[in-house]
């Protein structure tokens, strides 16, 4: 994309006065989940952070697998518990264990796997010294039990989450705390696992899986998680590491000719990731909301936070390309740290032989595209540099937990402009349903979405506009925001009250 309309504005910022820089890192210093002793220091920003070599950890060990959360259901039912707490796990060589915040102590948390129709009954007990919830992410599930920010369950207490799967749900969701104002430091403290929900009539079912969450780690020198820095707060957090499954740089085996379906989840709190497998043939298959209606051949997938993705990806192992899972450069608009430059390394592709290569069906669902809208609604994401306490808002405002911003009805179809007037990129995600993008901006000409799929989180590149369309099928009050989880924070969220 062409940011030459944002120039001028990037011209600015970099003669800014640092008075009126350190003016707006004083307010954001008043910001849930910002560290005070790190203001003014750069104690929690990229730059003064120790390098990555430098801090000896492991690195090229083979992919985990994701431990399973125990069911204590029987046929048709889910039943289990989730607490989260803090825990101190040994990460790095002659440094003291790193403290991090688990669910049921484990970094990523248990993965969660259902069928639809399953009834689902999750207890979780909060042993955390902060408010709580679990938000559901992309799942279709009753507003009273989406986890919102209305619904917090404080230091001590327990609450059961129970909801069931509708039909035609299988898809890659996951879960994650979402309290006002703390979302963003249970993140990156280790707060997050997926949540796989299957059909019994998968027509991908007989491929082997992969399932690989990517987050952001940031270690100080002392090998312990970073506070938030005035570049976090305001660009969004990124690490020195980038962990697949909790670790650095994996190994993942794959034969010559063999076909594996990868379940891909971004879980970082605001880096965007442009993935690449040069060697290898890739195909989507899946977005958000599960499978899309026929593969597509893909040289680059873009991941923005929160997003997830299916992909099929056939061993080939050319001779001159990198048999490795890359980041590739990405830049999405950062203020005050560094952009993504180099490519990086995620995991390394070990060749382990040669194996047949299984079938991959031309058609994988029906999708159908929404009839006409009964709404249009513009939402704008927007930033006010002038205030550090109304920094980051939806059309011109800042969240406020009593304030209903636009209100809905059951069953109808809306269609949204989600239109950016920042300097950065930032992903949209709204809670209850699946949308289908329609068309979007590029450079500021709108060009068609090539294909139809249901997804809950798509970028909003700086400047540019993305409209798409959804149906609410449940009541209650849901939340649309930016997924940089320090943009929610500081207040760009807003309400919709969806009425039966």
């Amino acid at each position: 994309m062409d940011r030459r309309h944002f120039l001028q504005w990037s011209s600015a910022l970099a003669l800014t006065p640092l008075l009126v820089r350190k003016s707006w890192a004083e307010g954001m210093a008043d910001m849930p989940g910002m560290d005070h002793a790190a203001m003014g220091h750069g104690a929690g920003d990229v730059a003064s952070m120790p390098a990555a070599d430098s801090l000896g950890l492991p690195r090229g060990l083979p992919l985990s697998s994701l431990s399973r959360l125990q069911n204590h259901g029987g046929a048709g039912r889910l039943v289990g518990q989730l607490a989260a707490a803090p825990v101190k796990l040994p990460l790095l060589p002659g440094k003291p264990a790193t403290t991090f915040w688990a669910y049921n102590g484990q970094i990523p948390g248990p993965a969660i796997v259902a069928w639809e129709g399953d009834a689902v009954s999750l207890q979780f007990t909060n042993q955390l010294s902060q408010p709580s919830t679990i938000h559901w992410h992309g799942m279709p599930v009753p507003a009273t039990q989406d986890g919102n920010p209305h619904d917090p369950v404080l230091p001590g207490q327990t609450r059961d989450y129970q909801f069931r799967l509708p039909a035609d749900s299988a898809a890659s969701y996951w879960y994650h705390p979402h309290p006002h104002g703390y979302t963003g430091q249970q993140a990156y403290m280790g707060l997050a696992g997926v949540f796989v929900v299957k059909s019994r009539h998968d027509p991908l079912a007989h491929l082997p899986e992969q399932w690989l969450v990517l987050s952001d780690l940031k270690l100080d020198a002392q090998g312990q998680i970073a506070a938030n820095g005035a570049a976090d707060q305001h660009d969004g957090r990124e690490g020195q590491f980038v962990l697949i499954n909790g670790g650095w740089q994996p190994v993942i085996g794959l034969a010559e000719g063999e076909r594996q379906r990868w379940r891909i989840w971004n879980a970082c709190s605001a880096r965007i990731l442009k993935l690449a497998l040069p060697a290898h043939d890739v195909q989507l298959v899946g977005t958000d909301g599960g499978l899309i209606a026929t593969p597509r051949g893909i040289d680059t997938l873009l991941l923005s936070p929160g997003e997830r993705a299916e992909i099929v990806i056939t061993g080939r192992f050319a001779a001159g390309k990198a048999s490795a899972l890359q980041a590739l450069p990405y830049h999405r608009g950062k203020a005050m740290g560094p952009e993504q430059s180099t490519t990086l390394t995620l995991a390394t592709i070990s060749r382990t032989g040669s194996k047949a290569t299984a079938e991959l069906p031309t058609t994988l669902r029906p999708i159908a595209g929404l009839g006409a809208p009964a709404v249009k609604r513009v939402v704008e994401f927007s930033e006010n540099m002038a205030d550090p306490s109304a920094m980051f808002l939806i059309n011109g405002k800042k969240f406020d937990m009593n304030r209903v911003d636009f209100s809905g009805k059951v069953g109808q179809v809306e269609e949204w402009d989600i239109v950016s007037q920042a300097h950065m990129d930032h992903p949209f995600h709204i809670h209850g349903t699946q949308f289908q993008v329609l068309a979007r901006t590029d450079d500021g000409v709108w060009q068609d979405e090539p294909f139809l799929a249901w997804r809950d989180v798509v970028n909003i590149p700086a400047g540019e506009t993305v409209r798409l369309r959804f149906v609410q099928h449940l009541p209650g009050l849901r939340m649309f925001h930016c997924h940089i989880l320090e943009h929610e924070d500081a207040g760009m969220m807003a309400t919709l009250d969806v009425q039966a």
